[in-house]
């Protein structure tokens, strides 16, 4: 007896806390508070982001490319050939 009443007792107290949580978080004042902080975040960003600094571009011409010929004594290995050949 005293085992069941325990247990009944745990059981309740969970579905009372599910409760209580589920209620506050589907209120409409918790809906409005987190509406307002993700406005505020909102809001700091763009300012932040229009306060950045932005440099100029110093790339041009950075890369160089060199011809895939250029040293003819290097063989020219391809992997799907290396797998045919190797028996």
């Amino acid at each position: 007896m005293l085992k069941e009443l325990k247990n009944l007792f745990f059981l309740l107290t969970v579905l009372l806390f599910v409760f209580i949580t589920v209620k506050y978080y589907f209120s409409d004042s918790n809906k409005k508070k987190s509406y307002r902080s993700l406005s505020k975040i909102i809001d700091r960003n763009i300012n932040f982001s229009q306060e950045l600094i932005s440099l100029e571009d110093n790339t041009i011409d950075i890369i160089e490319y060199v011809k895939k010929n250029t040293d003819k004594n290097r063989k020219n290995y391809n992997f799907w050939k290396l797998i045919e050949t190797n028996e």
